[in-house]
């Protein structure tokens, strides 16, 4: 049997109710998801809270379009982009609902978990990430679902130690390194001794010291030097960019943030972030990024907030 943390593995009280209100928006519950659903609200009193404040807030911006064209530019703007925040916040939100039914082991906003598996491997899980186990006779399989986690895989030459992630296959040859998915695809940064990627119908061997990214049905990337204590700097508490896009820098923010940031274009997810930040600080971290970049950011609290210029 797997060890882990005592930490709380279903979603956010809010993240459910919000994933629950797309779902029966979207049309009439299954007899199986209405006993779900009952199920949920009944487990605890936050959770019924929760879904009429999710409820009121939908409600209120649907109430908000019928107005739209009569309000002034700046304020149409606003609440265009407060529908389309709202919106994407539901879908992601029902998205992590799904994640929940698929892995065996996940973390919270913020959170960090250590999970011990059977053969004494180790994977630390960074905030908003989720992994499967599949671990069988002839080889010790694992699913990167979502966000980061950091691997330290246990010798055994009889089974391979092999991670999944973006369509490809990460095997260990020894071994301790990093993976990430974000919406560029996939990384992989190894912190002692190899990897060897398959992807897109090639092997990638990737020493110590060396990163190698890739997208589902291509092959990975030439493997090149990186300073390995930076991109895992957060398992000290530690965000450290250098020279990374803001798209990129964005969809790690959200794994400390609870809430949603939106990015308003390519164009500026394409722009480039260097600095350090605390871990714990997403909002923080945030406005020196928006000044650093001189964005013009819409803050709908600090649970929405839209990057622009």
């Amino acid at each position: 049997m797997n060890e882990a943390s005592d930490k709380k593995e279903e979603p956010d009280a809010l993240e459910a109710a919000t994933a629950w209100w797309v779902r029966r928006d979207a049309g009439p519950l299954t007899r199986e998801e209405d006993r779900a659903f009952a199920a949920w609200l009944a487990a605890d009193a936050a959770n019924a809270a929760a879904y009429d404040e999710i409820a009121a807030l939908c409600g209120e911006v649907r109430a908000l379009r019928p107005r739209m064209a009569q309000a002034p530019r700046r304020r149409r703007r606003i609440v265009a982009m407060t529908a389309l925040a709202a919106s994407l916040a539901g879908v992601a939100a029902f998205d992590q609902l799904a994640l929940v039914w698929r892995a065996d082991a996940r973390t919270g906003v913020g959170e960090t978990r250590v999970v011990r598996l059977e053969d004494g491997s180790r994977v630390t899980l960074a905030g908003r990430s989720a992994i499967a186990i599949h671990y069988g006779e002839r080889r010790r399989g694992i699913s990167l679902l979502e966000g980061e986690a950091f691997f330290e895989a246990a010798p055994d030459a009889a089974r391979p130690f092999v991670v999944a992630a973006a369509g490809a296959s990460v095997t260990a040859l020894g071994t301790a390194f990093d993976m990430s998915l974000d919406s560029a695809g996939a990384r992989v940064t190894v912190a002692e001794h190899a990897v060897t990627v398959e992807s897109g119908g090639r092997a990638t061997r990737v020493d110590e010291g060396r990163q190698s990214a890739f997208v589902e049905g291509g092959p990975a990337s030439a493997p090149s030097p990186v300073a390995v204590d930076d991109l895992t700097a957060w398992r000290r508490g530690r965000l450290i960019f250098v020279d990374r896009p803001l798209g990129e820098v964005v969809d790690i923010l959200a794994r400390y943030h609870r809430g949603y940031i939106v990015v308003a274009s390519e164009a500026l997810r394409r722009l480039r972030v260097t600095g350090v930040f605390d871990a714990g600080d997403p909002i923080g971290a945030l406005r020196a990024v928006e000044a650093s970049l001189e964005l013009d950011a819409i803050h709908l609290t600090d649970y929405l907030v839209l990057l622009r210029r």
